[in-house]
């Protein structure tokens, strides 16, 4: 199978139709040694994405940036309000009473962009459902991985 149809299919099934479009046309990609696979993605030497073991993506914040120009990918976020933005930023968690709105498509363990004002200011794992994210009041909602004070874009060759 071609890699980038992978990387298509992958980013089509994880975040909804239509998303790979967003995908630029020139992109690099590493590959490990030992099995071949997929490690990362990036273009012009910005990270977009790292393909996990278990098939997922782990996307980087300014490729959340990217396809949050589709209208589907924005069921795969969680947006906070102004009192949590600054900690998210330098890559705190994100607690359910911080969170405004939730997207239908936030799963456990699920890869999941953060937004405050309709930008991508952290990506991390869910630790509860979309459902769970709005009843509870108290507790984690967001693991952050990736955010916008610790980003490191630059792929060091």
């Amino acid at each position: 199978m071609d890699h980038i149809l992978k990387i298509q299919h992958s980013l089509d099934a994880l975040f909804g139709n239509g998303t790979s479009k967003l995908l630029p046309k020139d992109v690099e990609m590493t590959f490990s040694r030992k099995t071949g696979r997929i490690r990362t993605v990036s273009h012009r030497g910005k990270l977009l994405c790292t393909l996990r073991i278990d098939g997922s993506l782990a996307i980087s914040t300014h490729f959340a940036q990217t396809l949050l120009k589709n209208k589907k990918f924005k069921e795969n976020c969680v947006e906070i309000n102004a009192d949590a933005a600054p900690f998210v930023e330098q890559g705190r968690s994100v607690f359910c009473k911080h969170v405004i709105s939730c997207g239908k498509n936030v799963h456990i363990s699920a890869d999941t962009p953060v937004l405050f004002k309709n930008q991508v200011i952290a990506v991390g794992r869910a630790i509860l459902s979309s459902e769970m994210i709005s009843d509870f009041e108290r507790g984690v909602a967001i693991k952050v991985r990736d955010s916008l004070k610790s980003r490191n874009d630059e792929i060091k060759s």
